[in-house]
């Protein structure tokens, strides 16, 4: 759930030329689902890793786009497929965290019907204004907005960056009111338009505008500050615990044997490890981590104690 400025860069990738590989796994055509359209940032992902990873394996892997409805429907595709390692679900904030508690009834059981794989990376969150707002730090912004709620702008409704604003204010006392968008690049638009005071944003989307000084970074969402923007503080360094990130991953149906899964695993570490794969994650700000499955597995995990309360809390459906 990235903005597309920066990403067109990545290119989408095909797997020709393969070689045979050893072994009984994968012993045809892989394809790799996503419930994203193509030419979308999470499409471009996919595509790039698959890619990487096909030449390895010794098969196609296809990406296959089913888009529509929060990525519902390719989940459920993806589940109900034959665990024997020839499917993958492209993963992420939306699909295995936030769905159950956005949508009263769902086809698939995230937590039953999945296994973690591999992850693809995160994408820190910033707090930005326009470079001539009033407030210069994020204690001005939170002192300003006892007086008057500032307005912020997000991707969409139950983005991870809505979610995120939505935890630091909770965590600060920040009032502000929410305007979702279709997209990013939107948002940041609107916001240099003088349309809203706010936008939290997704490092891909937003490091062009915060390099070039058109916005003010007031805080970063991740644990520590960026190398692409090291003078922006963290919210934790200010007081308030508060850390969000988007991200990305790869799970296959629950079921596939456990030697699939550490073959594939290590395989996706490998082409996120790539000289190419870093190159173009690093352009973007895009943080990675070399995650066994048992730890993306994890981080989900914790993921899930986290936001699904919140959203619960907070009444946001997509089915009403």
């Amino acid at each position: 759930m990235i903005g597309r400025r920066g990403l067109g860069a990545l290119g989408l990738a095909a797997a020709p030329g393969l070689a045979r590989a050893q072994g009984a796994w994968p012993d045809r055509q892989v394809r790799l689902v996503v419930g994203y359209p193509a030419g979308g940032p999470s499409d471009i992902f996919a595509r790039l890793l698959a890619a990487q990873m096909a030449p390895r394996l010794g098969q196609a892997v296809v990406v296959e786009n089913r888009p529509g409805g929060g990525a519902v429907l390719a989940s459920e595709t993806a589940a109900r497929a034959p665990a024997d390692g020839h499917t993958w679900m492209h993963v992420d904030n939306g699909i295995l965290v936030y769905n159950p508690a956005l949508y009263g009834r769902l086809p698939y059981d995230p937590d039953r019907d999945f296994a973690g794989v591999g992850f693809i990376g995160r994408f820190p969150l910033y707090i930005v204004c326009r470079a001539d707002a009033p407030f210069a730090d994020f204690a001005a912004l939170l002192a300003a907005s006892r007086t008057r709620a500032p307005t912020y702008g997000s991707p969409a409704v139950a983005s991870p960056h809505h979610l995120a604003m939505e935890l630091v204010k909770r965590r600060s006392g920040l009032a502000a009111e929410h305007v979702p968008y279709r997209g990013g690049q939107a948002a940041m638009q609107d916001l240099l338009g003088g349309n809203v005071d706010l936008v939290m944003i997704d490092t891909a989307t937003g490091l062009p505008f915060i390099r070039d000084g058109r916005v003010r970074a007031l805080a970063v969402l991740s644990e520590s500050r960026t190398a692409e923007a090291p003078a922006v503080p963290t919210l934790r360094e200010l007081g308030h615990d508060a850390v969000a990130v988007g991200w990305q991953g790869i799970s296959v149906p629950r079921g596939v044997p456990l030697p699939v899964v550490a073959r594939l695993n290590a395989e996706i570490v490998r082409a996120v490890a790539s000289e190419e794969v870093q190159g173009r994650m690093r352009a973007l700000g895009i943080q990675t981590n070399a995650w066994s499955a048992a730890e993306f597995d994890a981080f989900v995990a914790a993921e899930n104690a986290l936001w699904r309360p919140l959203i619960r809390e907070l009444g946001i459906r997509l089915d009403a």
